[in-house]
């Protein structure tokens, strides 16, 4: 009969396992962060039995000197007598360790670590975060460990060196991908602050994603930057030009303006959005405390449309009705708050240009907050680190997230109605006839390109 593995050998054999399995690389990593979870869990509360007994595992009270060979360490009366699954509930999901069992002690055990009852734990979740992301070093990985919970925690070189290679090889890979059969009717723009090198400010990663033509979400690219400048976004679009990314119907993004200016030179044919959760922002910015909730619900009402009913039809019409919903916003809040109202009016066309796109799209391209709820997500499992050790491990990291995150995105429903929508916005912006232009919609005229 096979012997079974105590845990903690057990988990690092799963570890082991799943690297031979010829499963995707990310789906791998996020597996090997849980088990990574299980064995510092596992090891600590195996530790803290081995101290409460005095005695390591298989050794004999009669032989023990203290867990360890600490002579100050007691040696109880008691052993172990097997495991009993117990669930931990963290941040990422809950995980399930072996709990050992005790007989024949005269003292109860309690962990120190979680108390009687194991039932959750940030701490522990906190070195298992710091030590698969912290650089993406063999290094970090193995001194974040053994520096917590001993020697014992650490996995294994070969595996640490397996996990930290294959990432930054992946994410390079993927970075100089042929981008031509991605078409897009949606691109999303944003960025996120990182503490990348030592001594510096947080410094900018910008991203990009969208929706492409057959409504599926495309994670498109990724890289970082000095500075959200005009000349840094710009680069970033243009290397995904060069790689063959087509323009897009609408660009969505907040109001940067090095992001605009650099979206307007890459992709002039190109309709833009301003999101309007971040519009919102700077407008209640400028609001006191105590009017900003009935301000806030007066600027919602603005793009709320459900007065027009289910006949509601995108286009220049639409836009008209929620522009004037603007003047009537300016008009009730421009005597008591001017500088909010001037805010609202500036780059106002941009805040309405998702009007012209299909009805069921509106509310998921009015705003760019999607993706910065991802960043959100990646910033937070990131935040027990301080500053990675440079630029590599930081977007490889970031990489990794949202490329795992990216898996679960939504796409857009695609109705026969809404798709010749996107077809007469494509051929009027992307492909207007020669010398024909287009009449009662100024936003569809063809650009003309400078002498």
């Amino acid at each position: 009969m096979a012997r079974t593995l105590p845990p903690i050998q057990a988990i690092r054999a799963e570890i082991d396992a799943l690297f031979t399995e010829g499963r995707d690389l990310v789906e791998v990593i996020e597996d090997v962060a849980r088990l990574g979870a299980r064995l510092i869990i596992q090891t600590a509360v195996e530790a803290e039995v081995d101290a409460f007994l005095g005695r390591a595992r298989y050794q004999r009270a009669s032989t023990a000197t203290g867990a360890g060979g600490d002579k100050e360490s007691p040696v109880r009366p008691g052993h172990r007598n097997g495991h009993c699954p117990t669930t931990v509930k963290t941040t990422s999901g809950p995980i399930t360790i072996a709990r050992p069992k005790l007989r024949g002690t005269t003292e109860k055990f309690a962990s120190r670590l979680f108390g009687t009852g194991v039932t959750r734990t940030h701490a522990l979740e906190t070195l298992v975060i710091a030590s698969f992301v912290r650089g993406l070093s063999v290094r970090d990985v193995e001194g974040a460990l053994a520096d917590a919970l001993g020697p014992e925690a650490a996995l294994s070189k070969s595996t640490v060196s397996t996990i930290c290679q294959a990432i930054v090889a992946e994410y390079d890979a993927w970075y100089r991908r042929d981008l031509t059969g991605i078409e897009l009717d949606y691109l999303f723009l944003d960025a996120s602050h990182f503490k990348m090198h030592d001594g510096q400010r947080a410094e900018p990663i910008l991203a990009a994603w969208g929706i492409t033509t057959a409504g599926k979400p495309a994670f498109v690219g990724l890289a970082a930057a000095g500075s959200e400048s005009t000349d840094a976004w710009h680069d970033f679009l243009t290397d995904l030009t060069s790689r063959g990314l087509r323009p897009p119907l609408l660009i969505i993004s907040d109001g940067a303006p090095g992001l605009i200016s650099a979206a307007e030179q890459a992709f002039p044919r190109s309709l833009r959005q301003r999101c309007l959760v971040h519009r919102a922002r700077n407008v209640l910015a400028k609001v006191s405390a105590g009017d900003q909730a009935e301000v806030k619900a007066a600027y919602w009402q603005i793009f709320d449309l459900t007065e027009l009913g289910d006949d509601i039809k995108p286009g220049q019409q639409l836009v008209d009705w929620v522009q004037r919903r603007i003047d009537a916003f300016a008009e009730t809040w421009g005597g008591r708050y001017p500088a909010a109202v001037k805010c609202l009016l500036s780059d106002r066309q941009s805040l309405t240009t998702y009007l012209r796109f299909p009805i069921e799209h509106h509310k998921r391209v009015r705003h760019s907050n999607f993706i910065e709820r991802t960043f959100g997500e990646t910033r937070r499992r990131v935040k027990v680190i301080g500053r990675f050790p440079g630029e590599t491990s930081c977007v490889s990291l970031v990489w990794a997230v949202l490329d795992r995150a990216s898996r679960g995105w939504r796409g857009f429903t695609m109705t026969s109605k809404g798709l010749r929508t996107l077809q007469d916005l494509r051929r009027a912006l992307l492909h207007p006839p020669a010398q024909l232009y287009p009449t009662g919609d100024p936003a569809l005229a063809p650009v003309t390109e400078a002498a």
